[in-house]
């Protein structure tokens, strides 16, 4: 099949056909290691293909050269790509290049790309010329790697909004108030976090409950809803001086755009249900996301003169556009550059785990009833993530996980090595455990429906668990537990002779619960 395709470009039959046709057989390997024998005997076809008189033969030879990563012809591909008059075929000289190593070109490769960042580019032009622009990014990038960026700014006064649990805000405020060295006079919480400006960042990682920090900066803290309009707001703020103050070395800064855009109406998002489970409506939202994100992070590359650069997976910081009630657009920055170690310990998880600042939130809501140097037991461990957090705020005695799954208790063995603790795991059902002496405490994630459990087989659950309870914990002893079914703990704890000392809610759309109660 190679050969009879090749034969037929030597003969100039159906060239820019039979081009594309190669590239698309070879993309298996067998196929593409003979096609690359038959081309080193006759390269010169393909360079002088470079010089057809058809644009897209000459796009096909230049994308061929590519996939064969015929090295050998890296020069000649250089010439075709800078004697290239048509814009939509010179992104693919450089989609070519990407594909071998063109460390040798690499001062034109900048000097071209700092000329297109300096040109008034003519709006019938603007497609063509943005997408070479991200064609020579990457194939920089493909050189020298992408140099990554140090932050320095710890002590750095910022303008943040930590993101926490809407129903706790006032729990994660009253830990930052407890801060030596931050200053919350002038802080505000909003509906979904904490917003205050502060130069003790790095105090700030001492807190273990918010869930994100995200930076204000001056001169684009909102924009409009349109993706020139946004990314001409944005290019013209402060957004290059915050990031060079924080880190050492100067642009470009890759990044990534995060659009969030008002939900449709509850009568929109029950109309014209399709099999896949999403509305038209919900299907025109994300079609309208997606052409905005595509035009926004276009127009941003081209007006910050390539200083900001688009990124979807190596990425320094995300814009995150968050429309508001107003119709714009609240611009936010999260840097990934900062290093978050608070949870740096859970690397292991199993499909049931609690992410960890969920668990510190409970930990820190059960605070004042728990014990120092308490005999603490969580009878369904998981990856130990409870354990973990809730000793780190108050240090136990002795702690015992149990789980009946041997994977879990294999993973949160790890997670726990790596938190410098000691916790005592055994792969066991609860139900069966019997210890020499009684807890003084019991911290626990309940299991909820999911998989292959029934709500009947989860009620049993909670009955089982509240009969065991009785016999490990001491009297006067604690139970706090996480619950999706605040039904069957109401009905069943009284019953059980555990009264209940604090309970509240943690997710309303998932209706979780946390409950303290007191043998």
């Amino acid at each position: 099949m190679v050969q009879k395709i090749w034969n037929r470009i030597l003969e100039r039959n159906d060239t820019r056909q039979n081009l594309s046709k190669l590239r698309e057989v070879i993309k298996e390997s067998k196929n593409k290691e003979n096609c690359k024998k038959l081309v080193q005997e006759n390269e010169l076809v393909l360079e002088m293909l470079l010089e057809s008189e058809d644009a897209k033969t000459r796009k096909n030879a230049a994308l061929l050269i590519g996939d064969l990563q015929l090295t050998s012809m890296q020069m000649a591909l250089w010439r075709a790509y800078e004697k290239e008059e048509t814009l939509f075929v010179r992104s693919s000289y450089l989609v070519a290049m990407q594909k071998m190593d063109m460390t040798s070109f690499l001062k034109p490769i900048k000097e071209r790309l700092r000329s297109l960042s300096e040109i008034e580019i003519d709006e019938n032009n603007r497609k063509h010329i943005r997408e070479e622009m991200q064609e020579l990014n990457k194939l920089i990038i493909s050189i020298e790697g992408m140099k990554k960026h140090k932050f320095i700014g710890w002590q750095k006064e910022s303008e943040i909004i930590l993101l926490a649990n809407r129903r706790h805000l006032e729990t994660v405020f009253m830990e930052i108030k407890q801060l030596p060295n931050i200053m919350t006079s002038d802080a505000k919480l909003m509906n979904a976090g904490i917003r205050l400006k502060t130069a003790a960042l790095d105090q700030l990682m001492e807190v273990r409950t918010w869930q994100e920090m995200l930076f204000l900066v001056s001169g684009m803290k909102t924009c409009e809803k349109d993706p020139v309009k946004a990314a001409e707001t944005i290019a013209s703020s402060k957004l290059l001086d915050f990031l060079e103050e924080r880190h050492k070395g100067g642009a470009p800064f890759y990044f990534r755009a995060e659009v969030k855009m008002q939900a449709a109406s509850a009568n929109d998002k029950n109309r014209d249900k399709k099999d896949s489970g999403k509305s038209e409506q919900e299907k025109r939202s994300l079609e309208e996301k997606q052409k905005f994100v595509k035009k926004f992070v276009a127009v941003l590359e081209e007006k910050s003169q390539g200083k900001f650069i688009n990124s979807t997976s190596d990425y320094e910081f995300e814009l995150r556009l968050v429309e508001n009630k107003d119709g714009k657009f609240n611009v936010m920055v999260k840097l990934y550059t900062m290093e978050d170690s608070r949870f740096n310990y859970r690397q292991e998880v199993v499909s049931s785990s609690i992410r960890p600042v969920n668990a510190a939130l409970l930990v820190q809501l059960a605070k004042e009833y728990m014990i120092e140097d308490a005999r603490v037991l969580d009878p369904f461990c998981g990856v130990g993530t409870m354990l973990i957090e809730r000793q780190k705020k108050i240090p136990a005695d002795t702690s015992y996980g149990l789980d009946i799954f041997e994977e879990a208790i294999e993973k949160a063995r790890r997670n726990t090595e790596k938190s410098g603790q000691l916790v005592h795991y055994v792969n066991r059902d609860c139900f069966t455990f019997t210890h020499e002496y009684l807890f003084d405490e019991i911290f626990t994630n309940m299991p909820f429906i999911q998989g292959r459990k029934t709500p009947l087989e989860i009620y049993e659950i909670y009955e089982r668990f509240f009969e065991t309870a009785r016999k490990l914990v001491r009297t006067g002893g604690i139970i706090a537990l996480y619950t999706h079914d605040k039904t069957y703990v109401d009905k069943l704890s009284l019953k059980s002779g555990f009264n209940i000392l604090k309970k509240c809610q943690i997710n309303v759309r998932e209706d979780t619960w946390l409950y303290v109660m007191k043998k």
